[in-house]
């Protein structure tokens, strides 16, 4: 029995990761990714399904990244019914995200027609908070390691990938034959997350490669973390910071922690996470212990560290505060969000300062401000920036690509086949090359669109 595999996104891109496997009865799903980032990208997420929707057997989510798990309301508004596959965490943070990502898309058109500023009329969410809620009712959590029947002669086992809370590599067989999606692959010697499995062999293989062509460095990320907190205070400044709500808030606030207590950053200063669904994400890692590396001391010690702020009115006095203090706000590529209000806010001012912490996919306003741009439209506005802008890619969740490299080092025999995905053309085939010249391995960067036969 021969098996096709599509790549629908998530090739060509880091974003929309969606895969879809057939034979000739049965449709399964592994990820449900939206589009991000350039308009040309986000326009695909209101294109039509390839397939029905009501064709497809079950879906199989790595982690529950917007770019992962955002589309799963969509696919369930035009007809999905089936099984929705994930770890314990995927989906408790799932609860949390789907709804709060309708609800912004909900938000995002209301503000555009009170506004005026969108080209459709009325302007429309891509989906409802309605949606989202029917789509949880869908979620089957499965544990880590154990094999499961998913449907159709298809069985699946959960290996940990790092990256964030929950997030896993999957493992497919179907017939005779054996799959593997990494998923996001987290960092090694992460402090927070355990470091991820390599499965010990496949006969088809996807790797990402957010990062396959750069390398983290070895800088003392406390160093220059606080670095760049001690010139902003130093001017009477607030440093923002963008970060996604799911595993970097928690990581940032973890290594303010360890400043705050080792004396390089002062204890008095106030930080606020200024973002509902943070708030809740960081209830979520409270109340997953066995996915995560910190004690029960210390994981009360990092949370306690903050002013949580869920409010809009508190969230709006944060902005006229003139105090120094760090703000810790979603979204992570300042693509919507709280923070683009503080970005509106305190941007004009070279007081502040704006820190953001990993990957900006191109398009966003993340990317577009780590490239030097001195003016940005934020709500139909263009605003002028003067406060100074850094990245620290250090603190990204995604392996580098001698990361990748380790994690593929330790198959202990070659695929037959290997495609690269999730990353920019120019990281997909920089790990092309690598594993090509290092473990001879014959790639190849995948296609959107395109369908091949799985042999």
């Amino acid at each position: 029995m021969s098996l096709e595999l599509t790549f629908l996104g998530g090739a060509g891109t880091v974003t929309g990761s969606k895969y879809l496997l057939r034979d000739t009865h049965t449709n399964l799903l592994v990820d449900c990714g939206l589009f991000q980032g350039l308009k040309q990208l986000r326009l695909k997420n209101w294109a039509r399904f390839p397939i029905p929707p009501s064709d497809i057997a079950a879906v199989l989510i790595t982690h529950a990244h917007i770019d992962h798990s955002g589309y799963l309301p969509l696919l369930v508004r035009h007809g999905f019914r089936g099984p929705i596959f994930c770890t314990e965490a995927t989906a408790d943070l799932c609860g949390v995200m789907l709804p709060d990502a309708a609800h912004l898309q909900e938000k995002d058109a209301e503000f555009a027609n009170h506004r005026g500023f969108s080209k459709h009329k009325p302007a429309l969410p891509l989906y409802t908070v309605d949606d989202a809620l029917h789509t949880l009712t869908l979620l089957k959590p499965v544990a880590f390691d154990l094999p499961w029947q998913v449907t159709g002669g298809a069985r699946a086992r959960y290996r940990r990938a790092g990256h964030i809370l929950g997030a896993a590599s999957l493992e497919l067989s179907w017939y005779d034959h054996r799959i593997v999606f990494s998923g996001d692959i987290g960092r090694y010697d992460d402090p927070l997350l355990p470091d991820p499995q390599t499965p010990e062999s496949t006969d088809t293989l996807l790797i990402e490669s957010t990062y396959g062509d750069r390398l983290h460095g070895s800088e003392d990320i406390g160093a220059e973390f606080a670095a760049i907190i001690g010139r902003t205070m130093a001017r009477g400044g607030t440093l923002i910071i963008p970060a996604f709500a799911v595993g970097r808030a928690q990581l940032l606030l973890y290594h303010l922690w360890r400043l705050k207590s080792s004396g390089r950053v002062a204890r008095e200063l106030p930080i606020y996470m200024d973002s509902p669904m943070a708030i809740d994400a960081s209830d979520i890692f409270r109340a997953h212990p066995q996915d995560h590396k910190l004690s029960e001391a210390d994981t009360r010690a990092v949370f306690a560290l903050a002013h949580y702020v869920r409010e809009p009115e508190k969230s709006k006095a944060l902005t006229a505060d003139t105090s120094p203090k760090i703000i810790l706000s979603a979204s992570g590529m300042a693509s919507g969000g709280r923070v683009l209000h503080h970005i509106k806010h305190y941007a004009p001012d070279p007081r502040n300062a704006i820190l953001f912490a990993g990957f900006q996919a191109a398009g966003t306003r993340g990317a577009a401000l780590i490239a030097g741009r001195r003016e940005i439209k934020i709500f139909g506005d263009y605003v002028p920036v003067r406060a100074d802008v850094h990245n620290m890619y250090s603190f990204s969740a995604h392996a580098d690509q001698n990361e990748l490299m380790r994690w593929l080092k330790a198959m202990k025999a070659a695929p037959r086949q290997t495609y690269i995905v999730h990353g920019e053309p120019s990281a997909a085939d920089g790990l092309r090359h690598r594993i090509e010249e290092d473990l001879g391995w014959t790639c190849t960067v995948a296609e959107e669109r395109n369908t091949v036969e799985l042999t």
